[in-house]
Formats: structure tokens, sequence, C-alpha cells
């Protein structure tokens, strides 16, 4: 089978099509023909080598959508729709950079859609992170109001759909005005222009601040979010678009304002089951959970897909089509 395969950190070019043993799946394993997968930030970190934890060679990619090719014992069927996700895919064993991928049962959610292959692709790590760190980090039905801080990201776009569908109100924050359209199509109703520090103008809106800040963009703005929030309130670091990983002299008595909350969500596919994984994916069906893709890239142009996530071009979640087959998107 055709997979991209990378010896070692460094820029797109590290990432090598070529051939390699397609994988016999055991006992508690499902080998997917991978139709279509998503690319991620955290692919962009092991890629250039900021995840010590990733051995080389590696076949990277934490999610597809794809078809059950066997699952010994199990009552998945060949044919199958499913989507897998996360769970060491692509860290700890190969991931979806492949026309074939091998992953346990537990991560492999069967799904029933109409939803085209490219769409599909796009939604498990997105839907999953975002419903993770919703509920899971924030505590989101407890609150009114939330700010995604790092918001044009795919997982920020998602956040606010998911929130808004839940009738909490989003503000949405971005460097680049021209995104603020987008964002307000997204269910963002308000869009603060983000120049490293908005917790003065996230009190302009309320003035004893938020209840819920989801913090995307990292440690470089993560003191300005706890103090964005009110007495009570609840920060929830997922994200690291910023780049920064750690945050340099932290002092939690004068970093943590008195009474608000600081959470981490890193999650896994756990988090979310399978009926409520399906239940989102209806909705996008449906069209009552507005999410769109970015830009399509065939599976020969994986490497060109990178650049632009280097580039930060991307306007949504890019998406890589490994086959030709579409299912009516």
């Amino acid at each position: 089978m055709k997979a991209y395969v990378i010896f070692e950190p460094g820029g797109p070019e590290k990432i090598e099509m070529m051939e390699i043993p397609r994988p016999v799946p055991c006992a508690g394993q499902v080998l997917i023909k991978v139709h279509a997968f998503g690319l991620n930030r955290s692919e962009w970190f092991t890629r250039r080598g900021d995840s010590p934890s990733v051995k080389f060679p590696r076949v990277l990619g934490i999610e597809c959508a794809g078809e059950v090719i066997a699952a010994p014992g199990d009552r998945l069927q060949a044919g199958q729709c499913v989507v897998a996700m996360m769970g060491g895919m692509g860290r700890e064993f190969d991931g979806s950079y492949a026309e074939y991928v091998l992953v346990p049962r537990a991560q492999t959610f069967p799904v029933q859609t109409g939803l085209g292959w490219t769409m599909l692709g796009a939604l498990p790590e997105m839907l999953q992170t975002a419903h993770g760190s919703l509920h899971t980090g924030l505590e989101i039905n407890r609150a009114k109001n939330l700010i995604v801080r790092g918001a044009t990201s795919s997982v920020g776009m998602a956040a606010i759909a998911l929130a808004d569908f839940a009738n909490i109100e989003v503000t949405a924050t971005t460097r680049n005005p021209s995104k603020t359209k987008a964002l307000v199509a997204a269910g963002a109703k308000h869009v603060i222009i983000d120049d490293g520090m908005i917790s003065a103008k996230a009190r302009s809106i309320y003035p004893d601040g938020f209840d819920r800040v989801l913090e995307l963009v990292g440690a470089s703005t993560l003191l300005d979010s706890l103090r964005s929030v009110r007495r009570g309130g609840i920060v929830c670091m997922t994200g690291m678009l910023g780049g920064e990983w750690i945050l340099p002299e932290f002092h939690p008595m004068g970093g943590v304002p008195t009474g608000v909350k600081l959470t981490s969500y890193s999650g896994d596919a756990s988090d979310i089951s399978v009926e409520q994984f399906q239940h989102y994916v209806s909705l996008v069906e449906s069209g009552k959970l507005g999410l769109k893709v970015g830009p399509v890239f065939p599976f020969t142009r994986l490497q060109q897909a990178h650049a632009i996530m280097d580039e930060n071009q991307a306007n949504g979640k890019i998406v890589i089509d490994v086959t030709s087959m579409t299912r009516g998107m």
C-alpha cells in the first residue's frame, strides 16, 4: 500500500510517499480503507520534532474516515462506514497518512451518514476535541457565555458551532479583522480582534468577566484569558496555536485570579460516545450544525497541504482525499 512515512523531523518534504506492507488485523483491531482524513496541528508539531514521545520512522495521522476491510471477532462488517481517531494513531503506532490503517476497535466508530468522505474525514478529531473541551474542560452546561480564543482554527470553529447550538452566547477572537464575517456566520455574537490583550475588551462586554474561556492560542495568551473570566469562571487550555508550550516563570498565586479555575484538555476518543458522535454527524448532515471544510487536497499532494498548514493559509480544516470515491457530498 502507499503511505507517507517520516524518518526524521523537518519540513513538509520530510513526509515521503512509499510502498509499505498492508497491515494484518488481529482480534480487537480494525483494518480500515482510508477514504479521507483531516490535517491536525498535533501532526504539525510531530513532523517538526516537537512530540518527544514519538519515535521515527512513523506514518502520521490521528484521524480518518473510511470503510472496514476486516475486524476479526467483531460485529463490524466489511464495507461498513467508520471513523477512527486518536488513541495513539500516528504517534504510538502508524496512522492515517496511508491507503489503509490498522486501529484498535475501541477508537473505531461506526457511522451512518450520507455525508461525502471529505466532509466526514474532517470531523472526528475536530468534534471530539471541541466536545471534550466544552463538556469536560469547561463544564459548559453550567455557563451562559463563552470566549473562544483562537476561534478561526478548526477546533475553534467547531466549538463555536457546538456552543451556539447549545444556546451558549459565544464571543470569538481573531487577529485578522477579515475573519469577522466568517466567525459571525459560524455562530459568534461578538468578535474581538486579538492583539494579545483582550481582557479589557472582554470586560467591556461583561464587566464582571465571562463565564468561560476556551484557550486555543496557548501559553502566550493564557494569563490574559484568566483575567477575562469572572470569579467562579473557568479557563480551559486545549490548544497551542501560538507555538508556545511553556509559560516561563508562572506564579499561580499571581497568575490565576482569586476564584478562577484553570483546566486543560488533551483527551481521547473515549471522551465522546459513538451515539454522541453520530448525533453530531446527523446535525452536520441536516445543516443544523454549520461546519465547513477548508481546502481539499488529493493524497498525492500531502506535502503541499502541510506547507499550507505551515503558512497558516487555510480557511478551515485541510482535508486529504485519499480516493476519488464519494458518498453524495
